[in-house]
């Protein structure tokens, strides 16, 4: 950047201008708001209107508050346009008392040309300027001139970057524990995924640094502002794999006006149960595969049963009965009227006694029957018994703790439209379970299911459960809450069964679906996106993009994580990345295991002295997390621990399988042995792990590195 621009002054008073026209908008809002009295009188409809216009002024305000980030990022000159036309891009549009545009937002047409022009490919500029700021201040300019002159210096080799200078500044500013907007220095390729049509599939495929999680909750923020009827009412929702990583990227919509959009885990899609967790080896992968489905719904169609004996009960002087046979035909009557279980229960009710009404007097009627007999024990039991009503925690809680139903429902088949896709593509249909995988479902009852904790794991087939069971009680919603646009990352390692969770939530297929294959360390590892794409609805053929170009991870650091990924996935190729330069990774050897933790303390240590108030994290797996912790508590080390405490430490305790999707300045990895062998895809792990500094990395290990490190 140029800090002595000549036009640095001018430019200053114009941000100055800007943004006193933005506090005079907020300010206009603000006696809006004081305006309109949101309480107690008039009548229903007044009060509706007032809360109506309430929330909009609130809204209002929310988009105009852009707190210590900058209000402008940039300028474009437009090429043979009267009086020499000139656009300030912007976080939020800002216009003057006059109402003439001063700042254009982010996400306006004219904006595209400010992240899409190219000396090749203008797009009618004559010269693009990015601003370095901090907050109102402006610190530099960086100008960019499009033309004949400009073609002519063009190098064919390598990445288009624009605004160079602010992206190195942008890149090279510490991390705070909490993810930024990239809305000043977005490139191209970034651009045109932020800004690719809505409807249907956008799968982004992204390597570490290249910023796809920033990209697409940009889409979204994008999305809402150019579509904003109908998605301000449909909803938007945003799917992270954990709540490290919701809490890491939680100011980024809010710091570009959007304020609205759902963020959640794939547990906060289900109600009332308790989430913590997960499950691993032979039962995780059990739970993720569609067979699944047909175990869950054998699991409902075993709990229809007629009687095993015929039901009598006294009524006055007669005894009225219920047949095998009747309550055979019952149940088979209910399954083939009814789409789900629970609904059906009133209809079996009044089915039973219409049977025993009708195997008395002939004068006795269905209702004086259920009058006399409905909340006794006898009728409770049969009703129970044949036809229960139950939530997906009670139906899970009974499945896995009986080995004979999970026996009975492993044989099931999978439901006939799950069994037709899956041919259709190509796709093993395997039917039932083997003993080995039913068994590892079972676990010991607990008193209630109320009481159990679920894992993360469990959370599709408790969705899966909840499809088929239907609502409980009356007033319980019918149908799930759905979403006009889902956005997913890290989605590479979402099983079958947690995607069908996802595509119940989509309203119209419209999703953006973001992950690297590289990453996948799950259970479920993926190793293409069709086995990800098949299970979401696609309403139209999917679209496909690519992020190629690394900006955050310094060369040295991502070459070293390139020697795994040969190993981890030969097929994939690393990013390129924009920055050349940085300090080479240290490799530290420790002679004796019990000194490995004093080792990590003393390596992360030293990175805090190279960084300064930039953010290390200490990235090791589970079982070394509390030892690491203590010997830094025992030294007396101010330290937080991610499962804990998120990122709001400077030196942060991060286990390996929570790392994916978060930037740190500096990152100490720990004993890449012991990562390779804990952990499902191991040498992904570790390819995730060596990927999170956006500065310095260290390595230390008491155990021989694996071969392709010793290099």
């Amino acid at each position: 950047m140029a800090p002595t621009h000549p036009e640095l002054e001018a430019e200053q008073a114009y941000i100055d201008k800007a943004y006193a026209s933005l506090e005079a908008s907020r300010a206009a809002a603000v006696r809006l708001k004081d305006m309109v009295e949101v309480g107690k009188g008039g009548t229903e409809q007044a009060r509706w209107e007032r809360e109506v216009i309430h929330d909009n002024i609130a809204q209002r305000l929310q988009a105009l508050h852009v707190g210590d980030a900058s209000l402008v990022f940039g300028r474009i000159d437009l090429e043979d346009a009267a009086g020499g036309d000139h656009f300030y891009i912007g976080r939020v549009a800002v216009a003057d008392a006059e109402r003439e545009p001063l700042v254009v937002d982010w996400r306006a047409p004219v904006a595209e040309a400010f992240y899409r022009a190219t000396p090749r490919a203008p797009l009618g500029l004559v010269r693009r300027r990015h601003f370095a700021s901090r907050g109102r201040t402006l610190l530099g300019i960086e100008d960019e001139l499009f033309g004949d002159a400009a073609v002519a210096a063009v190098n064919g080799d390598g990445p288009t970057i624009t605004g160079h200078g602010a992206l190195i500044a942008a890149l090279e500013t510490s991390r705070t524990g909490r993810l930024g907007d990239i809305v000043g220095t977005i490139q191209a390729e970034q651009d045109e995924i932020i800004r690719s049509e809505l409807p249907g599939i956008l799968v982004v495929q992204g390597g570490p640094g290249t910023g796809k999680t920033v990209v697409a909750l940009h889409r979204a923020a994008y999305l809402l502002y150019t579509h904003r009827f109908p998605l301000e009412g449909q909803g938007v929702l945003v799917v992270g794999p954990n709540r490290l990583f919701l809490g890491y990227i939680e100011q980024v919509l809010p710091s570009l006006g959007e304020a609205g959009v759902e963020l959640a885990v794939l547990a906060d899609l289900v109600d009332d149960v308790r989430v913590q967790g997960s499950d691993r080896g032979l039962t995780a992968r059990v739970k993720g595969d569609l067979r699944m489905t047909g175990v869950v719904a054998r699991a409902v169609r075993d709990r229809e049963r007629a009687l095993r004996e015929p039901l009598r009960v006294g009524f006055g002087l007669t005894r009225l009965v219920l047949t095998v046979e009747d309550s055979a035909r019952i149940v088979a009557e209910a399954r083939r009227r009814y789409r789900l279980h629970n609904p059906a229960r009133r209809f079996v009710e009044s089915q039973v006694y219409e049977a025993l009404a009708a195997s008395g007097p002939e004068d006795l009627q269905p209702h004086t029957v259920r009058d006399r007999l409905h909340g006794s024990l006898e009728m409770r039991e049969a009703l129970e018994w044949m036809w229960p009503l139950l939530t997906p925690a009670e139906l899970l809680h009974d499945l896995f703790g009986s080995k004979a139903l999970l026996r009975n429902a492993a044989a099931g088949r999978l439901p006939s439209d799950v069994r037709r896709r899956r041919e259709a593509r190509g796709r093993r249909t395997g039917e039932g379970l083997s003993d080995d995988e039913w068994r590892s479902l079972h676990r010991p009852r607990s008193t209630a299911a109320d009481a159990v904790i679920w894992t993360t794991d469990d959370v599709p087939l408790l969705d899966e459960a909840r499809s088929l069971l239907g609502p409980r009680r009356k007033g319980d919603p019918l149908e799930v809450r759905t979403y006009g646009h889902i956005v997913v990352d890290e989605a590479q390692d979402l099983s079958p069964m947690a995607l069908r969770v996802l595509g119940r939530r989509s309203l119209n297929g419209s999703m953006t679906i973001v992950g690297d294959i590289a990453q996948s360390t799950g259970a479920w590892a993926h190793d293409d996106w069709d086995e990800v794409i098949e299970q979401l609805p696609v309403k139209r053929p999917p679209r496909r993009a690519e992020l190629t170009v690394g900006y955050r991870i310094p060369a040295p650091n991502m070459a070293m994580a390139a020697r795994v990924l040969r190993v981890a996935a030969p097929d994939l190729t690393p990013p390129r990345s924009v920055r050349q330069d940085g300090d080479p990774p240290r490799v530290a050897a420790v002679d004796e295991p019990s000194r490995l933790a004093d080792a990590v303390v003393d390596a992360a240590l030293q990175e805090v002295d190279a960084v300064g108030q930039g953010s290390v994290a200490v990235i090791c797996p589970l079982a070394m997390v509390d030892a690491i912790s203590d010997t830094f508590a025992g030294r007396g080390i101010e330290h937080g621990r991610a499962t804990r405490h998120g990122l709001d430490a400077q030196i942060t305790v991060v286990p390996v399988g929570l790392v994916k999707g978060l930037e740190l300045d500096a990152s100490v990895v720990v004993e890449p042995a012991a990562i390779v062998e804990d952990e499902a895809q191991g040498l992904r792990a570790l390819y995730v792990a060596l990927t999170r500094a956006t500065k310095r990395l260290a390595v230390v290990h008491a155990r021989p590195l694996p071969d392709f490190l010793r290099e």
